[in-house]
């Protein structure tokens, strides 16, 4: 009875554009760190058209951790963000958009952290980086209202 409480509270706070936009963005940020995992393990170049230096970021010793290259990694952030929302709509658990919620900030600081490295470390932009970089940080930021918005159902 308490979880279906607290799990209605959170489907009456969570407007349906929210969870629209996770699965949105998520597929998004999937799509271009997939392209982005693919591109690296074949060891083509990318196209790297708006900004000439792209190709610079996605080979310098700051691309991989461990050998695993950050492009998989936001593969699989984005995969966990899409499996998690997907997983909350199916069974309207509280927790697990709670918890998928509270992932985005690991995301937007790991995106945050990278930018930096671009900007002012290697000096170049890889336009693919900066999308997923857009794709965390409206993550994060959605992941923030639905924070804001449970707390002040709570408090209502």
């Amino acid at each position: 009875m308490h979880s279906e409480k607290s799990s209605n509270r959170l489907s009456r706070a969570l407007p349906n554009w929210i969870l629209a936009t996770f699965l949105v963005v998520g597929f998004v940020g999937f799509a271009d760190t997939a392209y982005l995992t693919v591109k690296h393990y074949s060891g083509t170049p990318l196209p790297c058209s708006i900004f000439r230096d792209c190709e610079k970021v996605t080979t310098s010793p700051y691309a991989t951790v461990g050998g695993v290259p950050l492009a998989l990694l936001g593969l699989v952030y984005y995969l966990a963000i899409i499996l998690l929302t997907v997983a909350y709509l199916d069974t309207r658990r509280e927790g697990i958009f709670l918890f998928t919620a509270r992932a985005t900030i690991v995301g937007f600081l790991a995106s945050a952290w990278f930018v930096y490295l671009q900007l002012y470390v290697i000096r170049a932009v890889c336009p693919y980086c900066m999308v997923s970089a857009g794709a965390s940080t409206t993550l994060f930021v959605l992941g923030m209202i639905v924070l804001r918005s449970l707390q002040s159902s709570k408090s209502g």
